[in-house]
């Protein structure tokens, strides 16, 4: 971090980037041409999509992409898929997840592990590791450098996960874009000044919609929203859901119990849904044992069929718009990504809603890998007169309660950037709060290094819990980063300038990012138990100040008793590691003082009466 580094072109020849799609359903890679144009790395089949599907053989090398495909019917627990969903994930994050490979729930309760030996990242870095291959062969030159996109979405530790995918490939991964930044890279939309963007996104397995703002060439996210479960998956299992019951009343036969039968019908199904995005009609035809299935399909009937998935889609488009403060008349452009925006009723759905003719003249699925060509070019210094942006090398954050670490800045953030995030007091007629700004990856300030400290001074004397307290962060161009503290009901502020990245050499960062790598799953342990511990305090604190309330006398011996139990029961598990436990001792000291707040608001309202006529 620190100043902008801008290549215009030099004698030298640059290290060949290419830019990558790591997507849900399909994967593929993306480089600039000798005139400047981004162009899709074609595989040795001469296809461009690599499908993100591992095989893992018990014995020999994992098949990636179409032949991979082929054992999801033979071998469906050793062929993985979707496992982007998984990257960043615990286990307890993806209950509910319909997926035909296993996982092994012993292995670890923070980093997911599937049964058959491998974690997501490694299934990342198969995929990449053939679209690596597949660019080295058609570009004839070694390729280690890559940019690859994320959902806008992701958070700190799936955006680690992708870093880490690549590195196990063999790729240094120079730049994380977000999706909905390279969409509008591809359509060349940083040429404009300033606007407002919004790139509408419904792939395989998710949907997402982002509001992006451009000024100066730098986009800024707004908002994003969207669902993770709903795609093109939902659609074709609409259809495959009307193909069964239709077979089951002709043949008299359920085949979605045989699984090589339900992926033969499945890719019958897909075809047909294809073909429907430029025909009127097309025929669905399905043989099996020697029985032949046909039916004819109209777009008609399959818009009728597919209108409430489309109509989910616009729900989060308007809470995104109002999440980011515009309205639709205020939208400059709209950008369609992944294959379902093919469907015609996709793309006047979305017209309609925003009033807008979307770029359509790209490919959708080929869409994202272009504009992260195009940012890999930028990188490269092969694209003229573009301004290449610094990153954070290290998260920035705030001490918090617990001495935990707040993240207001994850790092690989590209500069400038700004957050914002309300903090409040802990204590009764806290006057003064420090900020301690911090810097690194770990989760507890002990571990992370101290890059300033102030304090905001003559906050007017409060209930703890009552002031609200806004901390900005902003890096500038330069790196530069700028805190500022203010109390928002008082107006009291304070603000100081704080250089991050100062004293640091790139071994040093390597050194802490390893570091949170290697220590994450006692981090998390750690942190988890010092947040419960402050959750403790902020009960415990509370009953010694009832206590002192006439309410606490008005409830029974037997009343107080429970409570004191329940106290006594927390400080015991207070001291120890466990914060399942810590937290489940809070709820049981909840249940035993209901009585007591019940008593303290009757009392509290009979006082607020007391004279009152009504």
């Amino acid at each position: 971090m620190g100043t902008f580094q801008i290549d215009f072109g030099t004698s030298s020849k640059s290290p060949r980037i290419i830019g990558i799609d790591l997507g849900t359903t399909n994967s593929l890679g993306a480089y600039l041409d000798a005139t400047g144009t981004p162009r899709i790395i074609p595989g040795a089949d001469g296809q461009m999509l690599v499908p993100s599907v591992v095989h893992y053989p018990l014995e020999g090398a994992p098949v990636v992409g179409y032949a991979a495909i082929e054992k999801l019917k033979s071998d469906p627990k050793r062929t993985v898929y979707s496992a982007k969903r998984l990257m960043g994930r615990a286990l307890a994050d993806i209950e509910g997840e319909n997926l035909t490979y296993a996982f092994d729930a012993a292995a670890s309760t923070q980093v997911i592990h599937l049964a058959i030996g491998v974690t997501p990242p490694e299934v990342g870095a198969a995929v990449l590791r053939t679209l690596k291959q597949n660019a080295e062969a058609h570009l004839g030159e070694s390729v280690s450098q890559a940019v690859i996109t994320v959902p806008a979405y992701f958070n700190d530790a799936q955006r680690q996960a992708t870093k880490d995918a690549g590195r196990i490939a063999g790729l240094e991964v120079l730049r994380l874009v977000n999706e909905p930044t390279a969409a509008a890279l591809a359509y060349g939309l940083d040429k404009r000044k300033q606007g407002l963007i919004a790139v509408y996104d419904l792939g395989g397995g998710t949907f997402d919609i982002s509001i992006l703002k451009l000024h100066d060439g730098i986009f800024e996210v707004l908002a994003t929203n969207g669902d993770t479960h709903l795609g093109g998956d939902d659609i074709d299992q609409l259809l495959m859901t009307v193909a069964l019951e239709d077979l089951q009343s002709e043949w008299g036969i359920d085949l979605s119990q045989n699984g090589e039968a339900y992926q033969s019908l499945r890719q019958a199904v897909i075809a047909a849904k294809h073909a429907l995005s430029t025909a009127p009609a097309v025929y669905l035809d399905f043989s099996w044992l020697g029985k032949d299935y046909r039916r004819e399909l109209t777009r008609d009937v399959f818009e009728r069929l597919i209108m409430p998935i489309v109509d989910r889609t616009l729900g989060p488009c308007r809470r995104c718009l109002a999440d980011a403060g515009v309205t639709v008349e205020q939208i400059d452009e709209v950008v369609l990504v992944g294959g379902s925006t093919r469907i015609p009723l996709v793309r006047s759905a979305v017209e309609n809603l925003f009033r807008s003719r979307p770029h359509t003249e790209l490919n959708p699925d080929e869409v994202v890998a272009l504009g992260a060509a195009v940012q890999a070019g930028i990188l490269a210094g092969d694209v003229q007169d573009t301004l290449l942006l610094d990153v954070t090398p290290l998260s920035l954050g705030l001490e918090t309660m617990g001495g935990v670490v707040s993240k207001l800045i994850h790092r690989n953030s590209t500069i400038p950037a700004s957050a914002t995030e309300t903090f409040t007091t802990a204590v009764d007629g806290q006057r003064n709060v420090l900020i301690h700004v911090v810097q690194g990856e770990r989760e507890l300030v002990k571990d992370c290094r101290s890059l300033a400290r102030f304090d905001l001074k003559d906050i007017p004397p409060m209930p703890a819990g009552l002031p609200k307290i806004e901390v900005r962060f902003l890096i500038d161009a330069n790196g530069i980063l700028n805190v500022s503290a203010k109390e928002l009901r008082s107006g009291q502020q304070h603000s100081m300038e704080v250089t991050p990245s100062y004293g640091l050499t790139d071994e040093q960062v390597e050194a802490m990012i390893l570091a949170s790598i290697e220590h994450a799953e006692d981090d998390f342990r750690e942190r988890q138990v010092r947040e419960a511990r402050v959750e403790a305090d902020q009960i415990l604190a509370a009953i010694e100040k009832a206590k002192a309330n006439e309410a606490w006398d008005a409830l029974t011996d037997e009343q107080r008793a429970v409570v004191n139990l329940a106290t006594n029961q927390l400080l015991l598990a207070y001291h120890g590691e466990d914060h399942e436990l810590i937290l489940g001792k809070i709820e049981e000291l909840n249940e035993a003082t209901h009585p007591l707040a019940e008593t303290m608001m009757n009392t509290a309202v009979q006082g607020a009466l007391k004279g009152t006529k009504i």
